[in-house]
């Protein structure tokens, strides 16, 4: 494999994750119910309205910055650069932040009980399958720059 041919190999979209755990709870709530009334209150619409604004920041600093540095955001495709500065100086996956925002946000306003108790499923498949993945991938393609980053620089938060 050369290393224009080299990638994290995340074959399954990282959202396409988040929405399957989420339709996957859903399922758990029709075939084995929890009290969901709290879900149904204000605060509820208000704690996942949150949520979902505050997960756009850094989605929308990652992917500018993604395309000003002409990097890919998909997952089977070489990285060109590596992200270490603006919001990718906070967190190493401000895209998966955003998205488990976006997941927990809907949890309060769509969701139940069950969305949030596989919230830990999801973030451990997202750790493990993908940005692990990833991780081994960026320290083939950059070495002791990634090296020094990740010790800088949370994975999360």
């Amino acid at each position: 494999m050369t290393p224009h041919d080299d990638h994290p190999g995340v074959y399954v979209p990282p959202p396409l994750i988040y929405l399957g755990i989420f339709l996957l709870a859903m399922l758990c709530q029709s075939l084995l119910p929890i009290n969901d009334a709290f879900f149904h209150r204000r605060a509820a619409g208000l704690i996942g309205f949150c949520f979902i604004v505050f997960s756009v920041v850094p989605a929308a600093a990652a992917i500018r910055q993604f395309v000003k540095s002409r990097n890919t955001l998909i997952t089977v495709k070489p990285a060109h650069s590596l992200q270490t500065t603006g919001i990718y100086s906070v967190t190493r996956n401000p895209m998966y932040l955003s998205l488990l925002g976006l997941y927990t946000g809907c949890a309060f306003l769509w969701g139940s009980w069950w969305t949030l108790l596989w919230l830990p499923v999801l973030i451990l498949l997202m750790t493990r399958f993908v940005i692990q993945r990833e991780e081994r991938y960026l320290k083939r393609a950059f070495g002791n720059s990634y090296t020094a980053y990740k010790q800088q620089v949370r994975r999360w938060i």
